[in-house]
């Protein structure tokens, strides 16, 4: 018997994050590394703990194996629970056949199961790839005061990005009375942030409802979608149930293509930017390696960084983000970059407003990316890109914008 819950997370990690591009080739999004210590996963979890709510569900599909490897079970979050804790869900197989998650209210509606074991009265929908510290108990108990069946958290975004977003307006009391997936022209800057909380009861009703009209078109040729934006919510708000929106307050960053990933990671070293790390009443908890302390070399000049454990460092390294395991020999220069796990900056080398993955070699007086200023074209700079196990051979160059995913 599973003891019920009154509230269960259920967190959409299946995503290919393909606009990441080398980083992604054979990582699942959310396992992507950020922050020197941590992997994008690493928020939402860690939300989830310091909110009280320790049943998650964890949907995969795209590229599982390091991010299954790296949630394991759920220790490092605290989710290692005999009753609840963190569960791994991908696709699966039953006497019916086998699917695919067809999108992320499909994806929910194939675990139903998995809810069902522990009764809940409400079910929180999260996305795996933000970078946030938010209290779902509060948005919980937003949605309970209201008499809401569905909650969408929502931040105010600038106008010429909107239309990436779903958009909503509200009236005075923050009900929900008009919602647009990703508009051309967007009526307003209230944008969906992909965090739902809703009654468990009325999103079952319209997982199925969902699920059948959409299997219902396919089988006429008609077009269809299982995707809790396009259907669920319109399905909603069509039928008048009361949906809210919670306002949410503080740093919020979806890092869906390489310029957000850098940008992301280059607020941690700006004061101005309200994500701490080192705050001990909400810590972003991860999954460490037993690396010892880093080493900083004679010839070492650091400034304005952030230099993980296991690190040696022997050249220059400003305003950047290092990660466990990265050398950086002397005479190597690293500026406004990002190096992951376990890569190696050889004697020689510089790497200028880069991303370099996990694991990779930049050989003796390679280059990799540049800074604006060296660019005669603006338009033609941007974020050079290494990705992971990736060799560049010795005095190669890596152009701003360049994206490589093989050895050079």
């Amino acid at each position: 018997m599973y003891s019920k819950k009154r509230v269960v997370a259920m967190l959409l990690a299946g995503g290919q994050g393909s606009r990441l591009y080398a980083l992604t080739k054979n990582v699942a999004k959310p396992a992507v590394p950020y922050g020197g210590k941590y992997r994008l996963i690493d928020f939402p979890l860690s939300n989830c703990t310091n909110s009280g709510i320790d049943t998650v569900g964890v949907l995969t599909q795209y590229q599982p194996l390091v991010l299954n490897e790296y949630i394991g079970n759920g220790q490092p979050w605290d989710l290692d629970k005999m009753n609840g804790g963190v569960h791994v869900l991908p696709p699966y197989e039953t006497q019916a056949g086998a699917s695919w998650y067809e999108g992320t209210a499909n994806a929910i509606y194939q675990n139903m199961g998995f809810i069902e074991r522990y009764d809940p009265e409400y079910v929180v929908v999260l996305g795996g790839d933000h970078i946030y510290k938010m209290d779902y108990s509060k948005m919980v108990d937003f949605h309970v005061a209201n008499d809401a069946d569905c909650t969408i958290s929502v931040i105010d975004v600038p106008k010429a990005e909107a239309s990436r977003f779903g958009i909503m307006i509200c009236d005075e009391k923050q009900q929900i009375i008009d919602f647009v997936e990703k508009p051309k022209e967007p009526k307003s800057t209230l944008a969906s942030m992909g965090i739902y909380v809703f009654s468990w009861a009325k999103l079952k009703k319209y997982l199925i409802e969902n699920e059948n009209e959409a299997n219902a078109k396919r089988d006429k040729g008609e077009p269809w979608s299982k995707d809790f934006g396009k259907d669920i919510i319109t399905s909603m708000l069509r039928d008048k149930q009361r949906l809210f929106a919670y306002e949410f307050e503080g740093y919020w960053k979806d890092v869906g293509t390489l310029d957000s990933l850098w940008e992301a990671n280059m607020d941690l070293l700006s004061p101005s930017v309200p994500l701490d790390l080192y705050d001990p009443n909400w810590k972003i908890y991860s999954r460490n390696n037993n690396y010892p302390p880093q080493y900083v070399g004679e010839n070492a000049c650091i400034e304005n960084s952030m230099i993980s454990e296991g690190s040696t460092i022997d050249g220059t390294v400003d305003f950047s983000i290092l990660f466990s395991g990265v050398t950086i020999e002397p005479g190597a220069s690293v500026n406004y970059s990002i190096i992951m796990p376990g890569t190696v900056i050889k004697s020689g080398a510089v790497v200028e407003y880069a991303i370099v993955g996990s694991d990779s070699v930049i050989e003796n007086r390679a280059r990799v990316g540049s800074s604006p200023e060296k660019i005669d074209n603006r338009n033609d700079w941007g974020i050079a890109v290494v990705g992971h196990n990736v060799t560049v051979s010795a005095e190669k160059v890596v152009e701003p914008k360049q994206i490589i995913g093989e050895n050079i």
